[in-house]
């Protein structure tokens, strides 16, 4: 899911290297090389060598190698759990729990590429009766991935683990925040498979200097999950080779919750979807249009549901610390300008920000111009607002130049909501339950990005269609496309196709 926006890290490391920090203590956790073009370029020339060992693998080659690859990371769990703890800082429990969607998404891809991405016999219709029609779907070569740090495993797994299904190999760039996490991951994919060649799925480190080499080089996809801006530069870069793309980005999804909801698990879904990563998911909710009826009640609810909902490093945390000490600002900024322009706080308050952690905040009367609804706060904050109909809540969910995600909690309407939504993805009556399903498609429309990961439309998105029409026999007469055709022929067909197309009114 979407990281905030890149900053420079405020850390004190040699220029050659890059020094991975624990974000709640500030202690040193690992320190790497950092990979510059060159580097970069041996790296996907590496993954191009690769590519005919493992396209030639087939779907089911390749099925084994990425569920032995699940199998080395659950073995390790432990292990990769208080990894990303103490680079990401995130609970250890919700390490495991990213990890386990990570396992489910590896199992899914591996099992149904076959699938969804053998050739397809199409019909090839009246005239050309005589072709076989065939659509074959090819991997793209080479796949660059960049990643983010917020979900340094499940997010960046969902190119890698379908690009690799299709038949692609792999070029990745983790965040700078989370290097030793990145590495983790393709070491267990190395460990699993130690048959293969090391270009399969291979790792590269730096700063947005790594990324752009990657994005610049011979690669023949990319895949960016960050933050709105960092995509339009790295569109403008893929566009001087014409790379195409798939960008997850920025998100300020909104929750609606209609006066027939069960207000208490709305609130108790709303709560923990705002808060959970200390906020820092681009498909948590941060903003929330309740109906007026029933406004008072959640108000209550959702304020009772995060007393004792509290930050920390410790087992008992409910969540992390901040990941990235510059996001901290942009929260305080948010909160700030909410308050100033006649906004208050039912939960928290500016003082709620001591870096590196952020107590819950929830906002209400906040006007919709605000910084709080208008921009991605990437914190644990969310504004809470009361609407006279779901067709006011549905109009403001859709004013956001984003389009990533959203909620809607109703006990007879859901649907019929969820589907007047502009979102990548709706859940209903349930917190995020989209991503936890590794048949449904992920991305956005808007400033939220394009392209789609997870599903069948995310193996899809990393296999380019070939289609081909092959002619089993020639039609005597028939010869439409040559200049020998016959003017009779041709007054034929004009006959058939008014018969065949002019009957309608």
């Amino acid at each position: 899911m979407t990281e905030a926006p890149v900053a420079a890290r405020p850390v004190e490391a040699a220029p050659e290297t890059l020094q991975s920090l624990n974000p709640a203590t500030g202690e040193l956790v690992a320190e790497f090389p950092i990979d510059d073009a060159t580097a970069v370029a041996t790296a996907v020339g590496r993954a191009r060598a690769a590519l005919p060992t493992w396209r030639d693998l087939g779907f089911d080659g390749r099925r084994k190698a990425l569920l032995r690859w699940a199998s080395q990371l659950i073995n390790n769990a432990d292990e990769l759990s208080d990894l990303v703890h103490r680079e990401n800082g995130k609970p250890a429990e919700d390490a495991f729990l990213e990890l386990m969607l990570t396992l489910e998404h590896i199992d899914w891809a591996a099992k149904n590429a076959k699938k969804v991405l053998s050739p397809q016999k199409v019909k090839p219709g009246l005239f050309m009766a005589n072709h076989e029609a065939v659509i074959e779907r090819r991997a793209y070569g080479v796949v660059g991935v960049i990643g983010p740090w917020n979900y340094p495993l499940y997010t960046p797994n969902g190119s890698i683990a379908y690009a690799l299904a299709a038949g692609n190999t792999v070029v990745f760039k983790p965040s700078e925040y989370t290097v030793a996490i990145g590495r983790y991951y393709v070491e267990a994919f190395a460990k699993a498979n130690p048959e293969l060649p090391a270009g399969v799925l291979s790792v590269v480190f730096g700063y947005g200097e790594t990324g752009a080499a990657l994005v610049k080089s011979e690669i023949d996809k990319i895949a960016f999950t960050g933050s709105t801006p960092t995509g339009k530069r790295i569109m403008a870069a893929a566009a001087e080779r014409m790379t195409p793309l798939v960008l997850e980005c920025g998100g300020k999804d909104a929750a609606i919750v209609a006066a027939d909801a069960d207000v208490d698990a709305a609130a108790e879904a709303i709560a923990w979807s705002a808060i959970q990563n200390s906020g820092q998911t681009c498909v948590g909710t941060e903003r929330v249009y309740v109906e007026e009826a029933v406004y008072d009640t959640f108000l209550t609810a959702i304020r009772a549901k995060l007393v004792g909902v509290a930050p920390g490093s410790h087992d008992s945390a409910s969540y992390g610390p901040m990941t990235m000490p510059a996001q901290v600002d942009v929260v305080r900024k948010h909160i700030e300008d909410a308050l100033s322009r006649g906004g208050r706080a039912l939960l928290g308050s500016t003082e709620s920000v001591r870096a590196p952690f952020i107590d819950p905040v929830v906002l209400v009367d906040t006007p919709e111009d605000s910084l709080a609804v208008t921009e991605e706060t990437f914190g644990p904050t969310v504004t809470v607002r009361a609407v006279k109909s779901i067709d006011e809540a549905v109009e403001l969910t859709n004013a956001s130049e984003f389009g990533l995600a959203s909620m809607v909690f109703s006990k007879s309407s859901g649907m019929a909501i969820a589907r007047r939504l502009r979102a990548g993805a709706t859940s209903v009556n349930a917190p995020l339950s989209f991503a936890a399903i590794s048949a449904l498609p992920f991305g956005g429309v808007g400033a939220s990005g394009f392209g789609r990961i997870h599903g069948a439309d995310g193996l899809r998105e990393f296999a380019y269609p070939h289609a081909i029409a092959r002619q089993r026999y020639a039609i005597p007469g028939m010869a439409l496309l040559t200049f020998g055709r016959k003017s009779s022929t041709v007054a034929m067909i004009k006959k058939v196709i008014t018969f065949r197309h002019g009957r309608h009114s």
